[in-house]
C-alpha cells in the first residue's frame, strides 16, 4: 500500500520535458535554457576554505549551523535589509532552501484550522515543493493565478472568506520564478495585513533576491520591521545557489521570529540533514562576501540588455525586473518548445509545466521559460535563435 495523498500527482516538469523533446532530433548543437542552474564561476577561494577545514569531515556537523555560519547569515540580513536578527534564536542553516520550504509547513502549520482542513496558498505558476509540502500535512494547496493582469504576483485578497479562514500559510516568491516580478513594499504590507487579519504565516521565498537590475528588491522582513509586524508572522528563505553560483554547495537559510525557529529546529533535531562542517565554513565565508555578488549581478544585467535588444519589439515581451528567467509569450507552449528544439537545438521549458490547472485554466500555458544562466555568448546565441524561430 502507498499513501493516497501523492497518488494523483502530475508528472514532474523534467520527466515531462524529456518525454516531449527527446523523441525528436535536435536541430543543432544543444543550447540548454531549461533548468535554472547557474553556470557563472563561483568564488574560487571557496575550495581553499573547504580544504582549510577538511578535518571537519571527521565530525558530525552542528545541526542548526555552525556559530560562524549563523553569524554570517545574521550579518547578511542586517547588511542587506537593515533588520537585526539573533544568530542563535532567529536563524537556521539549511541543506538547500528546498529543505526549508518543505519543512516549514511540516513544523509550523497545524493539522486543522477553525475546525476545517487547512489551506496553504501559493502562486500559480509555482515552485513544485510548495504543493508537495501542503499535501504532506494534509492541507489543500490553493493555487492563485500570478498573471500579467496582476503583475505576475498572486492576489491572495481575492480569495473567499471560507478559504482565508482556514489558511495556515501563504508562499510568495519574490523575485518571482518564472516571471521575474518583484513584490513592492505595498504588496508586502497588504499581504502581511491579510495574514494578520486571518492569522496565517507568510513564507517568503527570496532565493533570487540578489539578481536584479536597478534598485534591490525589498525584503519581507524589511517590511515586517517597518510596520511593526510580529516577527513570527513572516518566514524568509535564502540560498547561495543563485546569489553565489553555488547550487552544489546546498547552502541556504531560514530566518523568522524565535518561536518559529524553535519549532523548525525541533523538527531538524529528529529529521534534519545538516551540511558537513567544511561546507558550512565555506558557506559562512561566502555569505560574508559581497564583492563576488556584485560581479555576478553585473553579468546578469548584461544579459538583460541582450534580451531587451533582441526581443524588445516582440509583442508581449516583458523585460524581467530580477531573476534570470525570460517568460516569453507563445500561442502554445509545448508546440513552441518542440519547434525550437527541432529547428535550432535550443531547449526551453513549456510554461504549463510550472503551473497547474485551477478552475479550468493553466496560467503558464501561454508561455515558455528560458533560463539565462549560460555564459554570455551562449545565452545571446540562444536568445537570438528563439527570436528567429518563434518571432520571425
Amino acid at each position: 500500500m502507498y499513501p493516497e495523498r501523492f497518488s494523483n500527482l502530475p508528472a514532474h516538469a523534467w520527466p515531462r520535458l524529456r518525454a516531449l523533446l527527446d523523441v525528436h532530433e535536435g536541430g543543432g548543437v544543444p543550447v540548454h535554457m531549461t533548468i535554472g542552474e547557474p553556470k557563472h564561476l563561483f568564488p574560487q577561494w571557496v575550495m581553499e576554505v573547504i580544504n582549510e577545514h577538511s578535518a571537519g569531515f571527521n565530525s558530525y556537523p552542528p545541526n542548526d549551523g555552525a556559530p560562524e555560519l549563523r553569524q554570517a547569515i545574521a550579518s547578511f540580513v542586517q547588511r542587506r535589509y537593515g533588520v537585526p536578527v539573533d544568530a542563535d534564536t532567529q536563524v537556521m542553516a539549511l541543506n538547500g532552501t528546498r529543505e526549508g520550504l518543505y519543512n516549514a509547513v511540516m513544523a509550523l502549520c497545524p493539522e486543522t484550522k477553525n475546525g476545517q482542513r487547512p489551506a496553504v496558498l501559493m502562486p500559480n505558476p509555482f515552485y513544485q515543493v510548495y504543493m508537495i509540502a501542503a499535501l504532506s500535512v494534509g492541507a489543500d494547496p490553493v493555487m492563485v493565478p500570478a498573471t500579467i493582469e496582476n503583475g505576475h504576483l498572486p492576489d491572495f485578497s481575492s480569495l473567499s472568506e471560507e478559504t482565508l479562514n482556514r489558511t495556515t500559510a501563504a508562499y510568495i516568491c519574490s523575485p518571482a520564478n518564472p516571471q521575474g516580478a518583484v513584490a513592492s513594499a505595498e504588496y508586502w504590507r497588504d499581504l502581511m495585513g491579510l495574514a494578520e487579519r486571518y492569522d496565517f504565516k507568510v513564507f517568503a521565498d527570496e532565493c533570487y533576491s540578489e539578481i536584479y537590475r536597478g534598485a534591490p528588491p525589498v525584503g519581507a522582513l524589511q517590511v515586517a520591521q517597518d510596520i511593526g509586524a510580529d516577527p513570527d508572522r513572516v518566514v524568509i528563505f535564502h540560498s547561495l545557489s543563485k546569489r553565489s553560483n553555488l547550487p552544489g554547495l546546498r547552502s541556504g537559510f531560514v530566518a523568522s521570529g524565535a518561536k518559529n525557529i524553535a519549532e523548525i529546529k525541533q523538527l531538524r533535531n529528529y529529521a534534519g540533514a545538516p551540511l558537513p562542517l567544511p561546507l558550512q565554513m565555506a558557506a559562512a565565508a561566502v555569505w560574508n562576501d559581497e564583492a563576488h555578488v556584485h560581479e555576478n549581478r553585473a553579468l546578469y544585467v548584461e544579459k538583460y540588455e541582450i534580451a531587451d535588444r533582441i526581443l524588445g519589439n516582440v509583442p508581449g515581451y516583458a523585460s524581467p525586473d530580477a531573476g534570470f528567467f525570460l517568460w516569453l509569450p507563445v500561442e502554445n507552449d509545448e508546440r513552441a518548445a518542440v519547434k525550437l528544439w527541432r529547428e535550432t537545438g535550443v531547449r526551453v521549458l513549456p510554461g504549463g509545466y510550472l503551473a497547474q490547472d485551477w478552475e479550468g485554466v493553466n496560467p503558464g500555458q501561454g508561455y515558455i521559460r528560458a533560463a539565462m544562466v549560460a555564459p554570455k555568448a551562449e545565452t545571446e546565441r540562444g536568445i537570438q535563435m528563439i527570436r528567429d524561430c518563434l518571432y520571425p
